[in-house]
């Protein structure tokens, strides 16, 4: 891929291929070179929401008069 994929991008190509296993629109020759790149798109999506997570909670944090 020439461009940074971002976790919408990764979440978009997810979904495309999610409805295609689930249409059946994937031959059998093909399905495990899915699954594979769905695994990768998962793992993405899931590093990305923690890594997020992550700095909205250290924002959270470090903001004066934060409510415990």
């Amino acid at each position: 891929m020439t461009e940074e994929m971002t976790y919408e991008s990764a979440f978009a190509e997810l979904d495309k291929i999610y409805q295609e296993i689930n249409n059946e629109e994937v031959s059998v020759d093909l399905l495990a070179e899915k699954v594979k790149r769905a695994a990768v798109l998962i793992e993405f999506c899931q590093t990305r929401l923690r890594s997020t997570e992550d700095e909205v909670n250290k924002i959270i944090a470090s903001m004066p008069g934060k409510v415990d």
